[in-house]
C-alpha cells in the first residue's frame, strides 16, 4: 500500500458541496492499494500511522504519535498515488489495485483503524472528492507498505 500522510491543523472532504469527513489536529491520509497488497498490509499501515512520531513533544521536537496528541485521521482513497510518469507525459495507473479489490482494501483499512483508533473519518471511495487542508508544519511524508 503506499499512502501520503499529511500532518494537519485540519482538514475535511466534500462530495457534491457535502462535507463527509472532517478532522482538526491529526493526520490526512491518502491510500493507494497495489494489486498484490491484502488485509496483512492495511494492518500494517494502520499501525505504522498510529505510531509515526511526527506530532511535537514539549520541547519542540517530533516525538508524539497521533495517538499521544488524541488526533484525528482523515483517511482518503486515491489511486492516483500509484501514477508512473515514465512513459510519457500521460500517467499511467496500472499498478494501482483493480477497482474491487481497491474498495475492498480501503475498507478494510478503515475498519481496522476504527477499532483501534477513536476519531476515523473517511472520504467516499471511488468518488469525486473535494480536500481542504491545512498542512502543519509543513509536514508530509510518503509511506510505502509492502
Amino acid at each position: 500500500m503506499i499512502a501520503l500522510v499529511q500532518r494537519v491543523s485540519r482538514a475535511r472532504v466534500q462530495v457534491a458541496g457535502a462535507t463527509i469527513g472532517a478532522i482538526q489536529s491529526g493526520l490526512l491520509v491518502f491510500v493507494c492499494a497495489e494489486p498484490t497488497d491484502g488485509e496483512e498490509q492495511a494492518s500494517r499501515l494502520v499501525d505504522k500511522l498510529l505510531k509515526l512520531r511526527i506530532f511535537a513533544d514539549d520541547a519542540g521536537k517530533m516525538n508524539r504519535s497521533v495517538q499521544d496528541v488524541a488526533g484525528g485521521l482523515l483517511i482518503v482513497s486515491q489511486f492516483t498515488l500509484a501514477a508512473d510518469t515514465s512513459g510519457g507525459n500521460r500517467p499511467s495507473f496500472t499498478a494501482a489495485a483493480p477497482p474491487a479489490l481497491g474498495r475492498a482494501l480501503y475498507e478494510a483499512l478503515l475498519r481496522l483503524a476504527r477499532e483501534r483508533h477513536a476519531n476515523v473519518a473517511a472520504g467516499e471511495f471511488g468518488a469525486d472528492m473535494q480536500v481542504e487542508l491545512i498542512n502543519d508544519g509543513p509536514v508530509t511524508i510518503p509511506i510505502r507498505v509492502a
